[in-house]
């Protein structure tokens, strides 16, 4: 493809991308079409000869767009919302265009540099402390995931806990990891991949009524883990738990850690970024001052598409020396001199693409004033929800709810079985996407508002719907 080629088609895609966003109500937001339907519409064989690009776009249209689930749809409440504004989406074509290999800074300093810069950034819109900045013992790194990011964090905990022989020797000793039953389920990968065992993963017990962590039962897992000689490797707080947005008690749990000088990490995927609010920032308190890791997902409700995970270090050395291998081939004059960071060895993967630049064009788009009022403006529409939900007789209400994400559910005969049917019957409409998650063995349904796109109407609309549905 040339570059008028290109030129000339890119055109055409961006057009269709802002015709899609334009026009995304028309389609139905979860896709029902039926397992292998869309691999039965493909050809069986690679093309002989190459096609034109119109052939690519009239598939996309014909064949992929039915096996869509819109994510950025208004009427998309499940899971968490996955926001892919307009800024972000050019600042990844400019990466694409870009093709840059970011392993180490001297594969091209801009990737490593503005990287430092808007994870910087970042910590000071969050109210994070400056030993987590870059220039300082710490440190921030873009991981695809959440799941990266514990992973990684559980490597340099095991490093920290081992002094050292975990990444030498192996796992000699019985080590442990501490979560609560709200915990996402990638610690527990987290655990199996580093060595540690799913069997050695204790769960914390809850508080019935916040659903957030017990400290007084942690702490006792730890002292009887200690007292038959297992190490205990690493805790994880979390800031917005997935089936709820439970807050741990980050403060309670950060002092039982440094008494047993267990690392802490948070996982704020979801309600991290809403500490860009100052009203908000009540749910990292006690991360600055307790967690050796911490990490929120911009790619979540922050308008920066997937995939964009930002972890930030109290301390960098642990992750570094758990990670970092330096082959011949890697060897340079700027890491020889020890003054520029290599990312390579604050991650799983040694290759890396130049995700700053979208977390980049939506901090300049959006500045500060507009990352907030994108956060409130939501909030405030879930707390309507919520008002209308209590309103009605027939349903409960989870509390707290002080986010984007509302937990409700039926009163009355067979509630679970309702909700589940009522759910299923919305969602096979296409009208709306809901989820759902149990709370003492209780089917709740969860309600989660996050895009840019959903208006008032929308949510009066969708509850409608739903009582239709449920009552």
């Amino acid at each position: 493809m040339t570059p008028e080629e290109f030129r000339a088609w890119g055109k055409q895609v961006v057009d269709w991308i802002a015709d899609y966003q334009a026009g995304i109500e028309r389609y139905p937001v979860r896709s029902s079409v039926a397992p292998g339907e869309i691999r039965a519409a493909l050809p069986a064989h690679p093309p002989e000869r190459g096609e034109p690009f119109d052939a690519v776009l009239a598939d996309l249209d014909r064949v992929l767009l039915p096996g869509i689930t819109h994510w950025q749809h208004p009427d998309f409440y499940a899971y968490f919302p996955a926001n892919a504004s307009g800024p972000a989406i050019l600042g990844d074509l400019l990466s694409s265009g870009l093709g840059v290999q970011g392993m180490v800074w001297a594969t091209s300093p801009a990737c490593t540099e503005l990287e430092t810069v808007v994870v910087d950034w970042l910590a000071e819109l969050l109210g994070l402390p400056g030993h987590v900045r870059t220039d300082a013992a710490g440190g921030g790194v873009i991981q695809d995931s959440a799941s990266s990011a514990a992973l990684v964090a559980c490597l340099a905990a095991l490093h920290r806990a081992s002094g050292g022989r975990a990444a030498t020797e192996g796992i000699t000793r019985r080590y442990a990891l501490y979560v609560s039953a709200h915990t996402h389920s990638s610690l527990e990968r987290a655990a199996r991949m580093a060595g540690i065992g799913a069997d050695n993963v204790r769960v914390v017990d809850v508080d019935p009524a916040t659903q957030a962590m017990d400290p007084e039962h942690l702490a006792a897992l730890l002292a009887a883990d200690r007292a038959a000689g297992v190490v205990p490797a690493l805790v994880c707080a979390t800031v917005g738990t997935t089936s709820t947005t439970a807050i741990d008690p980050v403060p309670a749990i950060g002092r039982i850690c440094r008494e047993h000088g267990v690392w802490l990490h948070v996982d704020g995927a979801y309600a991290g970024v809403a500490a860009v609010c100052p009203e908000l920032r009540w749910v990292l308190d006690g991360v600055g001052e307790f967690a050796d890791s911490f990490c929120t997902n911009p790619h979540k409700w922050l308008l920066t598409n997937f995939d964009c995970s930002v972890l930030w270090m109290a301390d960098r050395a642990p992750l570094v020396a758990a990670l970092s291998i330096l082959p011949e081939y890697l060897r340079n004059a700027a890491t020889a001199s020890g003054e520029v960071i290599d990312y390579r060895d604050w991650q799983v993967p040694l290759g890396r693409r130049f995700r700053a630049l979208k977390l980049w064009a939506v901090l300049r788009w959006y500045g500060a004033e507009g990352l907030r009022a994108h956060i409130r403006r939501t909030v405030a529409l879930a707390q309507e929800f919520a008002a209308l939900v209590r309103a009605d007789e027939r349903f409960e209400v989870l509390e707290p709810h002080p986010l984007g994400l509302v937990c409700f559910r039926p009163l009355g005969p067979d509630a679970d079985g309702r909700a589940l049917a009522g759910m299923e019957e919305l969602n096979a409409s296409g009208a709306l996407y809901l989820t759902h998650t149990k709370v003492d063995g209780r089917v709740v349904l969860r309600f989660a508002i996050g895009s840019p796109r959903t208006e008032r109407r929308h949510v009066l609309a969708a509850w409608q719907r739903i009582r239709r549905a449920l009552t």
